[in-house]
């Protein structure tokens, strides 16, 4: 379950550097994933690790206000 979750952040930040909404963001969440089950415990903490990442750096450049 934390693995769909994490995917479903990986699309949604693809689909923010895109500034589009659609099918693209949903693929790649969907690969992620996959890629994270095949890795085991890896895959999923460097999926989290990207994730924490873009949001820091949203967090950092002011995007979310706090």
């Amino acid at each position: 379950m934390i693995g769909k979750v994490i995917g479903a952040l990986v699309g949604a930040e693809v689909e923010k550097r895109r500034q589009q909404s659609g099918l693209k963001g949903a693929v790649v969440g969907a690969m992620a994933v996959g890629l994270m089950r095949r890795l085991g415990p890896i895959g999923l903490a460097l999926g989290g690790a990207y994730a924490a990442k873009k949001a820091y750096d949203r967090r950092k450049d002011g995007a979310i206000a706090a």
